[in-house]
């Protein structure tokens, strides 16, 4: 079949959480004035809406975006992957081999087009073409370029005071509070095809279901932190007279870097110098007040504490003037010569040259300005450096197709967007857990305002290709919502069981310990079904499911012949289920596994049941229909803007975009074909010629 290009080049721009409800708000108060000129130039729907599938999660919605086809035919329906018969063993769905269907970009590539992939987290790594055009960089964690195979260490925070003796490392984060969309260590595979569960195997191939107690805003999460006295300076090569000094602990605690307290010209201590020793006549790095140091190079310690060379970002954000006190932000740590991930290898060695090497970015759960202020810097300087990249691969390898994916959005607005709902902030006010105190809700809605105008300049970056005969596709796999109610009711945990309101009603049994104390660990003699993976919900079935009871397997508990009774239990159960606060329902919509097709959901790779939370008692995504709104004009949508060659110019359609419409849009622009499994179709209304 002869096909014909109506575009040369073409880059799709994904932002992951990047909400069209926010984002018209942004654009009516002319704060996002770079993207304003893509929606100028580009052809789109008013709203900017992109009908999202299910589950509204990053790994299946980018797949669903690079495959064209919903997560029942390709398979990843999650941001885990169930083991099929072992309910509490889950692995990370962000494999391209545990993908049932074909990307978008090998049609690219094979029909010539040199192409570049780059942090796709969905189905993109290993690369799954063997065409030499196709270059692949990472995809094997949604957060950050390299979070799951270069990071060493976690961020943390350091304390320097005159009131202690010793250093300390305080390793205080709460394990049972897991960041969301956030994987910082790949898992092993199979040596064979990497598909291989290795039930029980010792290299820890699986992961293991933890139990989530409140699906609702967590407290603030305990984090690691140092503590270091200040002392007078003694013992230094080159260290002024009035100086104070102190230690950072870093790599756990395995590597000591003292410090220099430096006072300014007016006699106020203000920097931070730090130094490899002190035998060392200058300092590594100086730490000055409210600046975030970038790419600090030094020595770290991997997983296997092994020596290497890392990088990392520093920011000094508050002393004390007499120098009795500090507090410091140092973010995680990334082993500069990891390849692995970059197809072909030889990009890094001139990226490392040209750009640095592969930044680290910030994730922090911890309600406060400063730390959201390093946050926000660390984001920026990402940001620019992979924008910077992606413009130096596009010039020395000729590319001439790009699918990019950027998480600065979604990992910031985790870490507040709860408290921009003014409805659950009041609430919180009242009985503040889980809130830093003294944080408005207006507050919380300027930060948000900040990250869309850093996501602006982001794009922004990019708008010259468009002067220079691009075509472009800006989209995103979901949005957040600020939801009313969030705290309720116990369901939806994404990384987790959902375990309150499943034991309430009595199908999710805890073992006791010895003294009748309800421990962690699910009975599997006495348990029927279980919630997890955010919407989905297992019967444990007999002939079907088994586990390790005490040494001994034991198949499940529940006959074959009564699950379809015991589905009709479970939901009425969650029908009945209601806030309260409101006294109304907090479960939208419950349906069996084979009725899930409706919503791109069901067969093996499913729950027996499938459930959405309800508008306003939903979290920020991941629980609900990809319809749902929520306060502050937030919503769950994705976006959805396309423009330059083959595309209209400043046109608006009534048609509704589906999600499933992406990829084969981008193959009739390419004149390539379209995916195998591909179930959307081009968006003709918004094409400028006649397909």
């Amino acid at each position: 079949m002869e096909r014909k290009a109506h575009a040369q080049k073409l880059m799709v721009l994904g932002v992951d959480g990047l909400d069209p409800k926010f984002t018209k708000r942004m654009l009516r108060e002319g704060k996002m004035p770079n993207l304003a000129k893509f929606v100028e130039k580009g052809a789109c729907r008013d709203d900017l809406v992109l009908l999202g599938g299910h589950p509204t999660i990053t790994p299946p919605m980018w797949t669903t975006l690079a495959t064209g086809c919903y997560a029942n035919v390709h398979g990843i329906t999650g941001f885990y992957r169930q083991h099929p018969f072992d309910l509490e063993a889950v692995t990370y769905a962000l494999d391209s081999r545990d993908c049932h269907a074909e990307q978008v970009w090998n049609c690219t590539a094979e029909a010539g087009l040199k192409t570049l992939v780059f942090h796709w987290p969905g189905s993109s790594w290993p690369p799954t073409s063997d065409s030499e055009n196709l270059f692949v960089i990472d995809g094997t964690s949604p957060g950050a370029l390299g979070m799951a195979t270069s990071q060493t260490e976690k961020e943390f925070t350091i304390t320097g005071t005159d009131k202690v003796e010793n250093p300390k490392f305080l390793s205080n984060a709460d394990p049972n509070v897991v960041a969301i969309c956030v994987v910082e260590e790949l898992p092993d595979r199979s040596e064979s095809d990497g598909r291989d569960w290795n039930v029980g195997d010792a290299a820890g191939r699986l992961d293991r279901m933890a139990i989530c107690d409140d699906c609702g805003p967590h407290p603030t999460p305990r984090i690691d932190a140092v503590q270091s006295p200040i002392k007078p300076a003694t013992g230094w090569a080159n260290a002024p007279t009035d100086a104070k000094e102190s230690v950072l602990l870093l790599s756990r605690g395995l590597i000591r870097r003292p410090v220099l307290l430096l006072k300014n010209a007016q006699g106020v201590y203000d920097s931070l110098a730090v130094y490899k020793s002190k035998k060392d006549a200058e300092p590594m790095v100086v730490l000055e007040m409210k600046k975030v140091q970038m790419n600090i190079i030094d020595d770290g310690f991997d997983k296997n504490d092994e020596k290497v060379t890392i990088t990392r970002n520093m920011r000094l954000y508050d002393m004390a003037e007499d120098g009795s006190y500090f507090r410091c932000w140092v973010s995680a740590a990334m082993n500069v010569n990891v390849y692995e991930t970059w197809h072909p290898q030889r990009m890094y060695d001139y990226i490392k040259e040209v750009c640095g090497p592969t930044p680290p970015t910030s994730n922090m759960y911890e309600q406060d300005p400063e730390i959201h202020e390093c946050m926000m810097d660390s984001w920026e300087f990402n940001c620019q450096w992979q924008s910077k990249a992606i413009h130096e691969i596009i010039k020395r390898e000729g590319i001439q197709v790009v699918f990019s994916h950027m998480h600065n959005v979604d990992l910031l607005d985790h870490t507040f967007i709860t408290f921009c709902s003014k409805t659950l902030h009041t609430m919180m006010d009242k009985n503040p857990t889980g809130q830093k105190a003294g944080i408005s809700h207006e507050e919380y809605v300027q930060w948000l305002v900040g990250v869309y105008e850093q996501t602006d300049r982001y794009l922004g970056t990019y708008l010259h290709f468009l002067d220079e005969g691009w075509s472009f596709i800006i989209t995103s796999d979901h949005a957040q919502v600020a939801s009313s109610y969030a705290k309720y009711p116990h369901l939806g945990s994404v990384t987790g069981y959902s375990v309150k309101a499943m034991e309430e009603f009595g199908y999710t049994v805890l073992k006791k310990d010895a003294d009748g104390n309800v421990t962690r660990d699910i009975d599997w003699t006495k348990t029927t079904a279980i919630a997890n993976r955010s919407e989905d919900i297992y019967i444990n079935l007999k002939g079907r499911n088994k586990h390790v009871v005490d040494g001994v397997e034991i198949d499940g508990l529940v006959d074959p012949a009564d699950q379809y009774e015991l589905e009709e239990k479970i939901m009425t159960d969650l029908y009945s289920l209601k806030s309260p606060i409101t006294g109304k329902r907090v479960v939208s919509l419950a349906v069996r596994n084979k009725d899930a097709v409706h919503f791109g959901l069901g067969g093996p790779e499913c729950g027996d049941i499938i459930y959405f939370l309800a508008e306003g008692y939903n979290q920020h995504h991941g629980d609900s229909l990809s319809t749902f709104e929520g306060e502050e004009e937030t919503s769950v949508s994705p976006i959805f803007i396309a423009g330059g060659p083959g595309f209209k110019t400043g046109y608006r359609t009534d048609r509704i975009i589906r999600q499933i419409d992406v990829a084969p849009t981008i193959s009739a622009i390419m004149g390539v074909r379209m995916p195998a499994q591909c179930e959307g179709s081009p968006v003709y209304p918004i094409l400028d010629w006649e397909f």
